[in-house]
């Protein structure tokens, strides 16, 4: 199949360190646990990638990144290798959505075109974006933003289909949900498919305009907000 790129993509933008290979002939995925673990396993695990195809480095025409929003360790992790490998490489970046892959991944577990995505935040809040597949392609409805769990759920009014580890962790504050997806099936196949399509529009970017996309400053609670928590 002459033509096609040859991608690399990467995420960590939650505890899963999801990384994908698509080639012409197919996509290589490989998940593990990210946070903390993410920074060291990474390149390794992509060195490894690409050795089981049968690639080195010089055959991308892409690396492609979640860019968030998601934990600011992993988005730090993901945006840093993939700017490294791009300036070495001198190679274009594709700047992936963190939230749009859930959505990318509900809707081929069958969560249908209209999905809300809900990622658990920490620190009682959420990550919350509204897309919608349309004509083959996915269109952003609401971007992420942060909400706290009992304004999004009086936001959404009654979402056709929900998907994001929120749905676990703020179950009574977002309340009954008929259409819902907690777990993903594989965020690395979706972030392939998502890097392709990336690529497919031409949204490439210089590793320079690599940057995370954090939608909020704050990444924990002071002693005083723990306190009360108690």
């Amino acid at each position: 199949m002459p033509g096609l790129p040859v991608l690399l993509a990467l995420d960590s933008s939650t505890d899963t360190m999801a990384l994908a290979l698509v080639t012409p002939g197919q996509t290589k995925v490989f998940e593990a646990a990210g946070g903390a673990q993410a920074s060291a396993r990474m390149l390794p695990e992509v060195k490894a990638l690409l050795a089981g195809a049968g690639l080195d480095m010089a055959a991308l025409d892409a690396i492609a990144f979640g860019q968030g929003p998601g934990a600011f360790t992993g988005l730090r992790t993901a945006c840093a290798v993939t700017q490294g490998l791009a300036l070495g490489l001198d190679k274009p970046v594709l700047a992936i959505d963190s939230l749009m892959l859930v959505a990318e991944d509900a809707r081929t577990a069958g969560a249908g075109d209209d999905i809300w995505v809900a990622m658990d935040a920490r620190i009682g809040e959420i990550y919350a974006a509204h897309y919608r597949w349309v004509d083959g392609a996915w269109t952003v409805v609401e971007a992420p933003a942060l909400y706290r769990p009992e304004v999004l759920a009086a936001h959404w009014g009654e979402p056709a289909a929900v998907a994001g580890t929120a749905l676990t962790e703020y179950a009574a504050a977002l309340g009954e949900l008929p259409r819902s997806w907690p777990r993903a099936r594989c965020r690395a196949a979706a972030l392939g498919a998502l890097a392709l399509a990336a690529w497919q529009r031409g949204d490439t970017l210089d590793a320079a305009e690599a940057l995370p996309v954090y939608v909020r400053d704050k990444v924990a609670l002071t002693t005083a907000e723990r306190a009360l928590k108690v």
